[in-house]
This record gives structure tokens, sequence and C-alpha cells, in this order.
């Protein structure tokens, strides 16, 4: 793993799941661990319910869009995280892959989406323990 450690979460549409994952680790790393996210079939923006939910904890996401899955992102990645895209992510030796089984919160409230929300905050918590960078404490 290079000295700073990159991380790329995908999904489908790259406009729930894997945008609160990059959200919360760039919000509990800052920059001590790069972060991507994308997905195999990009939605044209980010789902509001979503937007919502995040926003309840203090993370904007109104900047974010969604964005195409590319090879050359899996490659620079130290870290490749998949939440329910199936065998479209690429797969190159010695990256460590991990696929997160979450709901998907397309088409979903934000009732529905703060308990995916927070189960995402504990895996990103668990996965900077691994990666050994401390957390910035949840503001």
């Amino acid at each position: 793993m290079t000295e700073t450690p990159s991380v790329l979460f995908v999904c489908v549409h790259n406009a729930g799941r894997s945008q609160m994952a990059a959200a919360w680790l760039r919000h509990l790393a800052g920059e001590r661990v790069l972060v991507r996210s994308a997905g195999s079939a990009p939605a044209q923006s980010i789902n509001p319910a979503v937007i919502e939910a995040m926003n309840e904890v203090g993370i904007d996401l109104t900047d974010q869009r969604p964005k195409v899955l590319t090879t050359e992102a899996v490659e620079v990645s130290d870290v490749c995280i998949t939440m329910g895209c199936g065998d479209v992510c690429p797969v190159f030796p010695g990256k460590r892959y991990l696929d997160w089984d979450l709901p998907d919160p397309a088409g979903q409230g934000v009732e529905a989406v703060r308990p995916i929300r927070d189960d995402i905050e504990q895996r990103v918590r668990g996965l900077l323990k691994e990666l050994g960078v401390t957390a910035r404490p949840r503001t």
C-alpha cells in the first residue's frame, strides 16, 4: 500500500451507497486517505434522500456528482469496496477487494436511508482502523 492509502467505493449508480461511503471516509479521515467513488452505470444525480440523510449528520453532498467507473480508478486504488455492483469491477492482482452487502437506497425515503447511512459510517470506521488511520471525531 502507498504512504497515503487510497480507497475506491463502487456501486451501480454512484448515487447512494458509494457516495455516502466516500463522504464518510473524507469526513473522518480528511487528507490522510485518498477517496474515490464511481458507478458501473452512473445516475444523473445523487439520490435526494441520500443528500438529506447526510446533511442530517453535517456532511454536504450537493457538490458531488455520479462518476463512471474506470479501469484506471481501480488500478490506482489500494482498496476497492463494491456495494452491489456484481462482477463489473475490474480485478487486478495485488489489490484488496471488499464487498459490503448493503440495501440499495434507490427509490427510498430518508427514513429508509438513515440506517444505511449509519451502517456505512460504522463500516468506514472499521476500515480506517484496518488502514491504521485514526478517525476524526464525529461533529
